[in-house]
């Protein structure tokens, strides 16, 4: 099969892949997705087990740019966008032997016993201190100077945790927390920073910016069911092996086989949205150089594991949910508390826990098989959550990310670099995905609306 009529090629039905074709369907542009597996979505999928609904992806996002609620405004009817329960806006953090609430307000931070009192006192001077001139300091370094080590350890580290599954240490400001990074270079200070930004009159952008945590009403799938009917299935190709593109004259040309048939396609764009360990193999044209430079990326290795119970007897989970800080050296990240901020999660009386291990600091815990993993997990639980001996779980599924998270450590900056040379280089080719750009849910949607932009003036 081959086909030169096509005007964009998608690699990739993941969010980003998905956002990108909405809006080029929307300006009546052809395009065709080529994906690997046998199903849309990418890291996105949801289950429906037992009276329990889970994901074994992302089980949220964050309201963190405005091309998040564009998106579903254009879904309206078709999606039901579900906002986190604010009753259960509570954050908890483990310390010794208990958990402990992640302070709100200033009273609260005074009050809290996570934070060294030499460090609140040295969170009055903060506003004082001077800016960082180093653009490849790391988060650690970044927190030490100008809050303390009681603050890094206990809020910037588990914090840190729980969006990268990462390492402060390893992690640079600029890129893998701009905002932060941006608070302390426009402002001068975290703290007169957030109180200028307070009170600054927003654009239209910034107030559809809410910071809202969010998820779909009967899980995210629904969200990529969505899309996926806005764009018509005749526009996806699945079970793709084997895929090689190359520029061809001023178009490209896309080789690869689906369900045993060979197929070529050719096309004017090219949007990548696979990780960066995909690129070398997609694109035989780069140099080794050019791959080396983008391949250079840390994947954090994840386990994430849905817990249910049908009948909850445990610690009242009234919490967004849990992290526990590297310091603590326990066997799990955290546990968002499902059942408590998202409706229909778990039967009435029950609940359902979404359990994370590994990360870039024990990324061996992986490696275990599903029973081992089950009694590690069984016996936090227990202890952090005060589960009644003799009451098992109804509900427990391992789910095993190799490539979770990108960290966006040292060698970004030349990954990012190399990246817009081989764009400029090969115009109408764009290197996208998590590569650059962020990591969460909403990172992808905008990296995908602003790609389709671009193609479509």
């Amino acid at each position: 099969m081959s086909n030169k009529n096509g005007s964009v090629i998608i690699t990739g039905a993941g969010l980003t892949g998905l956002t990108t074709a909405f809006y080029l369907k929307k300006a009546g542009i052809n395009f065709t997705i080529i994906e690997k597996k046998g199903r849309p979505g990418g890291s996105i999928k949801t289950y429906k087990e037992k009276g329990f609904i889970f994901e074994s992806g992302p089980n949220t996002g964050v309201v963190s740019h405005a091309e998040v609620q564009d998106l579903f405004d254009n879904l309206k009817g078709e999606v039901e966008f579900e906002p986190a329960n604010k009753k259960a806006k509570r954050r908890l953090i483990w310390k010794g032997a208990r958990w402990h609430d992640l302070p709100g307000c200033i009273k609260d931070g005074v009050k809290t016993p996570l934070f060294a009192w030499k460090d609140k006192f040295k969170l009055l001077l903060e506003p004082f201190r001077k800016k960082g001139s180093n653009p490849n300091e790391t988060l650690e370094a970044l927190v030490k100077r100008r809050m303390g080590a009681s603050f890094l350890n206990y809020a910037v580290d588990p914090f840190v945790i729980g969006i990268y599954a990462g390492d402060p240490s390893k992690l640079i400001t600029r890129h893998a927390l701009p905002k932060l990074y941006q608070l302390e270079q426009n402002y001068g200070s975290f703290i007169k920073g957030g109180i200028k930004k307070a009170f600054k009159k927003k654009d239209e952008n910034e107030r559809k910016a809410t910071r809202t945590m969010f998820s779909v009403k009967g899980g995210l799938n629904n969200l990529i069911n969505a899309l996926v009917k806005f764009i018509g299935e005749e526009n996806i190709i699945y079970n793709c092996e084997n895929l090689t593109i190359y520029p061809e004259n001023r178009d490209y040309s896309a080789s690869f086989s689906s369900n045993g048939e060979e197929k070529k396609l050719f096309a004017k764009y090219v949007i990548s949205t696979t990780g960066a360990h995909e690129i070398p193999n997609t694109f035989p044209f780069l140099n080794q150089k050019e791959k080396n430079d983008i391949t250079n990326l840390t994947y954090a290795k994840v386990l994430q594991v849905a817990v249910g119970y049908k009948n909850w007897r445990g610690l009242p989970l009234k919490a967004f949910g849990g992290l526990i800080p590297h310091k603590e050296k326990r066997n799990i990240l955290g546990i968002q508390f499902l059942s408590s901020f998202l409706s229909g999660r778990a039967p009435e009386d029950g609940a359902l826990l979404s359990v994370f291990l590994g990360g870039v600091r024990n990324p061996e815990i992986t490696e275990k098989d599903d029973n081992t993993i089950k009694e590690i997990v069984m016996q936090e639980l227990k202890c952090m959550l005060l589960i009644p001996e003799g009451d098992e779980p109804d509900l427990f599924k391992v789910f095993k990310h190799t490539h979770a998270i990108p960290q966006y450590s040292i060698t970004t900056e030349q990954r990012l670099k190399r990246v817009k040379k081989i764009e400029k280089q090969f115009p109408g080719l764009f290197l996208a995905g998590n590569l650059r750009d962020g990591i969460g849910m909403a990172d992808r949607i905008r990296q995908g609306t602003i790609i389709a932009k671009k193609i479509t003036g």
